[in-house]
């Protein structure tokens, strides 16, 4: 639900990283040439995260292959199979939390700002991953060693309430037929994995309209 003159249910637009809004926390922005179009939220670790396969069958899913529409790519998996099917866009598609039901799975660059803005370690990154055209401000080259840093957001920090995993985390965004893209947020090494392996973890997401 959103208030077409400010945020939602008429909060005032988020300033800082972490900070509760929507129903979660305030993961950063997505745009268009460094233009944002929207505010992400991240949901609550307790609710909105979970162990769960991208799918389950070894075929392609129509239209999912987005790398900043996650919306259109949950739709599509949604569209295409029940939970069996997409068991990790079911359970985002499916859920009610703060009285918002337009959670969804994160597409990869969607992903990639959370993992940017909500870093939970130390450890070096991945130096062959970064890139984001849809960041804001976009990014054309990839992470150094020690940037991104880790999160200025205490809760979602390592060992504390709402820190994201270090193992992968699921983007909504298929690879081939048989793998779907993750992001590993230890490092943030960007690849894929076999869609019908159990041990990734999705942490769904909404857009509020900049």
């Amino acid at each position: 639900m959103l208030n077409i003159a400010g945020g939602s249910f008429g909060e005032p637009f988020p300033t800082i990283i972490g900070q509760a809004y929507g129903g979660g926390y305030y993961a950063g922005q997505i745009g268009v040439s460094s233009v944002a179009t929207h505010y992400l939220v991240v949901g609550p670790l307790s609710t909105a995260n979970a162990s769960k396969k991208w799918k389950d069958v070894n075929t392609a899913t129509p239209g999912a292959d987005s790398v900043i529409d996650g919306p259109q790519n949950t739709a599509d998996m949604v569209a295409d199979g029940n939970a069996t099917v997409y068991p990790a866009a079911h359970f985002c598609n499916d859920l009610v939390i703060g009285g918002f039901s337009d959670w969804y799975m994160p597409a990869i660059n969607e992903l990639d700002v959370c993992y940017v803005n909500l870093k939970p370690n130390t450890t070096s990154n991945d130096t062959s991953s970064g890139g984001n055209a849809n960041a804001v401000p976009a990014r054309a080259g990839n992470y150094t060693a020690g940037n991104p840093a880790r999160t200025s957001a205490s809760e979602f920090q390592t060992g504390n309430a709402e820190a994201y995993t270090a193992g992968n985390y699921w983007s909504s965004t298929e690879y081939d037929a048989t793998n779907g893209r993750r992001i590993r947020f230890s490092d943030g090494s960007r690849g894929y994995g076999s869609a019908k392996y159990v041990g990734y973890s999705v942490r769904a997401v909404r857009r509020v309209a900049a």
